[in-house]
């Protein structure tokens, strides 16, 4: 196929940590292993506290009225529509937005049928208020052919960040957190490449923060308070014990199951411990870690050479000293190492899938989301004036 011009294009996404919205404008051009991005810009751009409050307990089950959830709806889209003329200030527009949305529920495909999954912010209204074509919705068109709609990224992973002679993992650490394998660039590498989520990122850290200290503070800086603790090793072992660490890939999980309910049985399980709030955040970003590792040792054909972290929990450096702990000799980086910016790359990936779609190439990797066969992904909303 032959190399296609270069395209200005916003990407969107806030994740499952529900922080902000991280927005990237980015300069396109290739397909597939020509594929070349360059980040102009990258910015997070936080949520009103009450709407972040309100997404959050709609993430935990919260029961609202359908007027409240197309107020919700809208509500989303219409931050997720600033956030795209924000960065776009003091550069040239973009002519494509890809916006991954607000997810508020997943539930994971099983031997009773499809999985079902819904993010928030619309993207006919994003593509108004902007005047900016504008895809979102990508999860569905894998989900409506028997995949997990999950982990989307490792497609994007394997085209920028693939090695002739390396295999690495490409962990992203959000409020979940999801790993693609990508082994050595050769033969048939890439029906070899798999992706999944591997279980908590920052999401219990998060609420655990937030309960600890009565919400003056939603993240643990850099690690800092949880590096003060000492891991209660016997209760990370008891929640490594939860099913779904065991479950073979694919797999996908998000709040449903690593959330405020989860968090209260850790707390619960942890009494007769009395750990001190550092401890039990030391002992929750164990499990995060331990979770990690013990993925790749259970479901890896072999180790990588090198594991490159991204996210948000790629800049806490004591979940990433521990996960070196007990990755052993194995390198643990950041894709900032290997020139993909490390804060930005989820947005950065649904900005090249908008740009797939636009191009007709499919977005999923079989091998990653369960899926029986590869499709384009998104769909796509013209604003009116087009």
């Amino acid at each position: 196929m032959e190399t296609t011009a270069p395209q200005r294009v916003i990407g969107l996404i806030s994740g499952t940590s529900v922080d902000g919205i991280d927005a990237a404008l980015v300069e396109i051009s290739g397909t597939d292993l020509d594929l070349q991005v360059e980040l102009l810009a990258g910015e997070t751009y936080p949520y009103p506290r009450e709407l972040r409050e309100k997404i959050l307990a709609v993430c935990a089950g919260a029961a609202i009225s359908m007027a409240e959830l197309a107020e919700l709806d809208d509500a989303i889209a219409k931050n997720f529509a600033q956030a795209a003329q924000n960065i776009q200030q003091n550069h040239e527009p973009a002519t494509l937005i890809g916006s991954h949305g607000q997810t508020v529920y997943h539930r994971p495909p099983d031997n009773k049928g499809l999985g079902y999954t819904l993010q928030l912010g619309r993207g006919d209204l994003i593509a108004y208020r902007t005047n900016i074509t504008t895809v979102s919705n990508f999860r569905v068109a894998d989900i409506a052919i028997g995949g997990h709609g999950a982990p989307l990224v490792p497609r994007v992973d394997a085209f920028l960040l693939s090695h002739p002679q390396e295999g690495r993992c490409i962990q992203n650490v959000g409020g979940i957190g999801n790993v693609a394998y990508i082994p050595p660039r050769r033969h048939d590498w890439l029906q070899k490449i798999r992706g999944w989520d591997t279980g908590p990122g920052n999401s219990l850290l998060d609420l655990a923060v937030e309960r600890l200290t009565d919400g003056a503070k939603t993240y643990d800086d850099g690690g800092a308070w949880a590096a003060s603790g000492h891991p209660c090793y016997p209760l990370v072992e008891k929640w490594l014990t939860q099913e779904y660490f065991h479950l073979h890939p694919p797999k996908s999980t998000g709040r449903e199951l690593f959330g405020v309910d989860y968090l209260n049985q850790c707390f619960q399980d942890a009494q007769p411990y009395q750990l001190t709030p550092a401890d039990m955040l030391a002992t929750l970003t164990e499990l995060t870690a331990a979770s990690i590792a013990h993925s790749y040792r259970t479901f890896l054909p072999e180790m990588p050479n090198r594991v490159f972290l991204c996210g948000g929990g790629s800049r806490n450096l004591y979940l990433r000293q521990r996960l070196q702990v007990l990755l052993g000799d194995i390198p643990v980086l950041t894709t900032d190492d290997v020139g993909l910016n490390a804060n930005f790359k989820e947005a950065i990936a649904f900005a090249v899938l908008a740009y797939w779609k636009q191009l007709h190439l499919p977005g999923n990797l079989p091998t990653a989301t369960g899926a029986p066969y590869e499709v384009p992904l998104g769909e796509v909303h013209q604003p009116p004036s087009r």
